[in-house]
Formats: structure tokens, sequence, C-alpha cells
């Protein structure tokens, strides 16, 4: 069968996993789709969720994958938004390229989306607000991978996933994170002192105040076209090509 070009870009994310189809300059060729994440979700169940909810799209010659967790070359060393304490060491990378038989990119979903919103001109970060909280660095478009800011302490009792993902938000209520979010952005803004600052994620609507000009916000519909620039990028830095063991 001649190829097509075109790239199955798959975003993992703590409530939902969401697929799309794009050619090699990030376009849309299908509608969006998307299905909730298995509650304490295994390497097994997410596997089944992305077969099945890759059935009957159109035809792909190769995959992104954003995932919510520490990856490197292909391999998730921890996920602990998923809710399950299974995911150490797991080559996912590997096993979505064998069960879908194609080429697999895997990288942290915060990256791949970072990749898809930012303009490419100076030192830019993405930011995700969900059910954590995920960044990603890039200057000049060139992705810096594997910031890991939502496990670095903020305060003496809290992380930045314990002060604003999405158990806080649900605990604390709208008001009182929304100034956690206030005191987030300022330190952002002077650790970073970043040309723009990308925010995206299920609770990104849900800021009340007024955000500087050089922040803009994004859907990660918008970010998902981060899965056609991951193919752009050299094999290093640990962001690694899986191929199927058994390519027929």
């Amino acid at each position: 069968m001649a190829e097509t070009g075109h790239i199955l870009a798959i975003d993992v994310g703590g409530s939902h996993i969401k697929c799309t189809i794009l050619n090699d300059k990030g376009e849309w060729q299908m509608e969006y789709k998307r299905v909730k994440t298995p509650e304490a979700a295994t390497p097994e169940s997410v596997l089944s969720t992305i077969q099945g909810l890759v059935q009957g799209m159109p035809e792909y010659d190769k995959i992104s994958v954003g995932f919510p967790g520490y990856v490197r070359n292909g391999i998730v060393y921890t996920a602990p938004n998923l809710g399950n304490p299974n995911w150490k060491n797991i080559d996912l990378g590997q096993r979505i390229a064998d069960l879908l038989n194609k080429p697999v990119r895997l990288v942290n979903d915060a990256d791949q989306l970072g990749l898809g919103v930012v303009s490419g001109k100076g030192y830019e970060l993405a930011v995700t607000l969900g059910t954590g909280f995920g960044t990603a660095v890039l200057i000049d478009g060139y992705l810096l991978p594997h910031l890991e800011l939502a496990h670095h302490p903020l305060t003496k009792e809290h992380d930045y996933d314990e002060y604003i993902g999405n158990k806080a938000l649900e605990k604390e209520g709208l008001e009182k994170w929304n100034k956690r979010m206030e005191r987030v952005m300022e330190v952002l803004k002077v650790v970073f002192n970043y040309d723009r600052l990308y925010l995206g994620g299920g609770n990104a609507d849900k800021i009340s105040f007024k955000l500087d000009k050089n922040v803009i916000l994004f859907t990660n519909k918008d970010g998902i076209k981060g899965g056609a620039k991951l193919w752009e990028m050299e094999d290093k830095y640990h962001i690694s090509t899986n191929f199927p063991k058994n390519k027929q």
C-alpha cells in the first residue's frame, strides 16, 4: 500500500484519550475523536482503549503519542496522574508500535502540545492545566524535552501538581484556585522570563484573572497538531522512534 504521509496523533490525558489524523503539515484530515481514560488506568487498559479508538480511521504511516508522565526513549517511568502505580519502566512506545504495526514516537503530553502551539520565535513556555500540571520549553520552535516542573516543590507542603492540579481545584474551590494560579503565573514569569507563555488543558478556561499580553490560551485540539512537528525532530535527547518488531 502506498504511503500517505499521514500521522496518527494521540493525546493520552488523565481524563480523556484523544486522537486525529494529520498530514505532515499538522493539518487535520478528520474530526477529532476522544473517549474517557479508563479508571486507575493500567498499561493494558490504555492500549486496549487506543486500539478501540483508532478502529475505522483513515490510513496513516506513523504515530505520535503524547503521554502524561516521565518518558524517555519511548519508555514510561512514571505516570502519577493516571492513578495506577504499575506505570514503571513500561515500554509503551514499543507496545503501541507492535499493536498498530506502525513506527511510534512517544513523548510527554505537554511536549507534544507545546510543539503544536508555539510561534517558533524566541523563548516560549507551554503549560497544561488539567489532572496535573504539564510544562514544555521551546527555543525558536526547538523542543527542550523532559521538563517535569509538576513535581518540583512550590511551597513547603505542595509541588505544582498538588497546588493547582484538578484535585486542588475540587478541594479548594474556584476562587482560591485562581489565587493560587496568580501566584504560579508570577513565579513562572520570574523563573523563565519567557517571550510567550501558552496556557491550555481542561482547566485553563477557569482562569478568571487578567492575563499578560504575552500569555496565549490554546485548546488540546490546537496542541495535538504537534504530533506532526514531533516527526520533524532528530532522534536525540532521549526522543527516539519505536519500530514494530514484526512489521508486515
